[in-house]
Parts: structure tokens; sequence; C-alpha cells
């Protein structure tokens, strides 16, 4: 274990996947940016990393006991201990927590890049430190409301933005069910199949749906999710926050 001393961190609270836990060049001004005093970084295997850093799950308990009481933030020139807060590397990767007191990652940063390059280069000469996750593991299921990282692969932290709320509108038009607004929305994005659309199931216009849209992201995209999430606040919100615009006026089912 190492220390590493003024720690900048940008947390993201309760994020399950690493890819919205977003790099330095993605960080805004309104983030939640803090300067931690000391920070004892640990040396951790592939697999556990991927662990901290795609999972809410707890934390193995000696790595709890290794870090307990090593973080220090100043608050007022007042030093205070941050309970269980660290840095875990696998040595190519890096990732910041803070599990607010708890056994779960429940705040999760980057590293400024002069920072991650001296963690890396403090990793090349640290052994790694073997921790035991619980028995019985169940390896993480990814669904559409927790997408695989292959489908936010080469995203921008808006887009995922974007895609999320448009694949939480598709979850959405599945829980209600309404074939006439699936078989609307399926012509929406295939305009040339509508005869098609006529004749299909519920299940089978949604599925064609997701397995279209769940890949990448384009101008279509973006203008399918303008018009799905028309007059829902929630979404509305969120895509004001990223386009910094309100959902434009658009004909809608």
């Amino acid at each position: 274990m190492e220390l590493i001393g003024d720690v900048w961190v940008n947390w993201f609270e309760g994020e399950e996947n690493g890819y919205n836990v977003c790099e330095f060049h993605e960080w805004r001004k309104h983030d939640f940016i803090e300067l931690l005093d000391q920070v004892p970084l640990i040396k951790v295997d592939k697999v556990l990393f991927e662990y901290i850093e795609n999972d809410l799950r707890d934390l193995p308990e000696q790595l709890l006991e290794d870090i307990k009481n090593k973080s220090y933030i100043r608050k007022n020139s007042q030093r205070e201990v941050i309970e269980y807060c660290f840095i875990a590397t696998d040595g190519e990767r890096h990732i910041v927590v803070d599990t607010l007191g708890y056994k779960v990652p429940i705040r999760k940063s980057r590293l400024i890049p002069r920072q991650e390059k001296h963690v890396l280069e403090k990793a090349e000469t640290m052994k790694i430190t073997t921790y035991k996750l619980k028995k019985n593991v169940e390896p993480k299921e990814y669904h559409i409301l927790s997408p695989h990282p292959a489908l936010m692969r080469g995203l921008t932290r808006k887009e995922r933005q974007l895609k999320q709320i448009l694949l939480m509108a598709l979850d959405q038009l599945r829980s209600v069910g309404s074939l006439q607004e699936i078989r609307y929305w399926y012509t929406e994005w295939f305009p040339k199949q509508y005869h098609e659309s006529r004749t299909m199931t519920f299940e089978t216009a949604w599925n064609r749906l997701y397995d279209e849209i769940k890949w990448g992201w384009s101008e279509k995209h973006l203008d399918f999710c303008e018009r799905m999430i028309k007059g829902q606040p929630y979404f509305e919100k969120v895509w004001e926050l990223e386009n910094g615009s309100k959902v434009s006026e658009k004909r809608i089912i």
C-alpha cells in the first residue's frame, strides 16, 4: 500500500458501471469536485478491479480493514478522516472509491492525468494484494437499464446520458405494452416497413426496435430520443441539461 497526497476527485455517486465514472476530459464545472489530502493506493488483481469499477456490491472485508481511516480531507483548515476511501489499480487502470461509511463503492472517481500517471508508475513496483470476494458471487448481469459496456463504447458523456434516457423510454414503452404505440414507434424508426409492422406482435416489434437502437449513437438516435420523451418531465429535464435547450415541439403519438 502507498499513500497518495493532494488527490483531486470528481465523485459520481451510485454508478455501478465504470463508463459512467467520467475521465478527466469529460469533467464539467458543475460536477462535485473535491481535493483529498491523502488517499491509500492498493494494487489488486483484474477480477477484483472489474468488480469494484463495475458493481455496487460489498467490498472484501479485509480490503475495508486495510484502508480504514487512512484517508483525509481538509475542511475549514481541519484534517478530517474519511472512513473507507482508496485508490484501486490493476496496473493499467485506476479508480478512486469512497463508500460513505458503508461496504459498497457508493462514490467513484477518476484522477486528473498527472496523478493517474503517478499512480500507474507507483503500481509498477507494487505487489498485488489479494482479497477474496464472498463465495458464490454471481456474475454481473447487464440489461436495458444497465447496458453492457460494449453498447456505450466510443460515446461521449453527453451521448451516454442521452442514450440511457432513450433506453429508459424504450423500457417504459415495453412496460405499457401498447401494440398501437409500439407499431407507431417501430415505423418511425423503420419508415419503409409500415406494412410489415401492421402484422407484428408487440414482442417482435419491440425486440427488433431495441436491437437496432441499442448500438451506437447518431443524429437518428438523437431525433428519435427527443420525440419519444416529449411530455415526460424527468426525461425532458435530463435532455435540457445535456443539450442546453428544451425538447422541441414535434409530432408525437
